[in-house]
């Protein structure tokens, strides 16, 4: 029997709709999408905790999965909406269910606050297109969910928000100079939550798909001065996707086979489910 995971799609409709027009899936799609590049018999289900009266799993339906992934989103956790509580008090449900979780970016905050965390706007601004010079911790040193990583690496990234107070069991796994947790490890209520601040599921052109959306943004806050800026910038990143070979595009933007091979580029994920899925299926009796 294939692994099961559940997606957990941070977004509201809006945003969904829009992302999946532009890339042609939504996050949640596409996550699943590199889960099943992963483990090809992977089976993959895909909960909207944002909308209103959405079917969301209860303990016994959360405990049927193998695993389950948070994705990115455009929310901001401190504003405490209806559609972000409802994520926490379901990351709550998934730390008490024991099913092995991760999350990348807006699911690491989620993870965090529902374990009593703290996520703020990071002081030092946005972090966008990669997270720079990533590094393990002392206490990250030989954590699985970084195995395979060089001492130093970079990967796909775009937030602002950052986890200000880590929660009281939990490990930080990985910096860097923009922000203090990179990725860690959080225990809470007998559930074990991987997570990482940036976007190992992250195609180059999924990337150049939300820094277009987000050209106003970009320029707005420095990062380009028009939006030819952007729109050149997005389209190297599209070509890297396409021509990952393109050794004049890669020097251009200063990445290596960490963000160019997939394989590696998504590291954390196949460790999360080498690690933590695989192994907790056989402690569970469910292999």
């Amino acid at each position: 029997m294939g692994l099961r995971f559940l997606v957990v799609e941070g977004n509201t409709r809006g945003a969904r709709q829009a992302h999946k027009a532009a890339y042609g899936q939504m996050l949640s799609e596409s996550y699943a999408q590199v889960i099943q590049d992963i483990e090809r018999n992977a089976v993959c289900d895909i909960a909207f905790p944002t909308d209103e009266g959405a079917n969301l799993p209860d303990r016994a339906g959360l405990e049927s999965y193998d695993g389950i992934v948070l994705t990115g989103s455009h929310l901001n956790i401190y504003d405490r909406t209806p559609e972000i509580l409802r994520q926490i008090d379901l990351m709550r449900a998934i730390y008490a269910s024991g099913t092995p979780s991760f999350g990348s970016c807006w699911g690491l905050q989620v993870a965090a606050v529902a374990a009593d965390g703290d996520v703020q706007t990071n002081p030092l601004g946005r972090e966008v297109g990669f997270a720079r010079r990533l590094r393990r911790t002392p206490a990250g040193q030989g954590h699985p969910m970084l195995e395979g990583r060089p001492e130093v690496y970079d990967a796909p990234a775009i937030h602002l928000d950052m986890v200000t107070t880590v929660p009281d069991d939990a490990t930080v796994i990985a910096t860097n100079p923009v922000s203090a947790v990179q990725a860690a490890e959080i225990r809470r209520d007998g559930g074990v939550f991987w997570g990482v601040q940036y976007h190992p599921e992250f195609s180059l052109a999924e990337l150049a798909t939300i820094i277009r959306q987000r050209a106003e943004l970009m320029i707005r806050e420095g990062f380009c001065r028009t939006p030819e800026e952007v729109q050149s910038y997005a389209d190297d990143l599209t070509a890297l996707d396409r021509d990952p070979s393109r050794t004049d595009l890669a020097w251009r933007h200063g990445v290596d086979a960490e963000v160019l091979e997939p394989a590696r580029r998504t590291r954390e994920i196949r460790n999360f489910i080498e690690h933590r899925v695989k192994v907790q299926k056989s402690a569970r009796g469910r292999a």
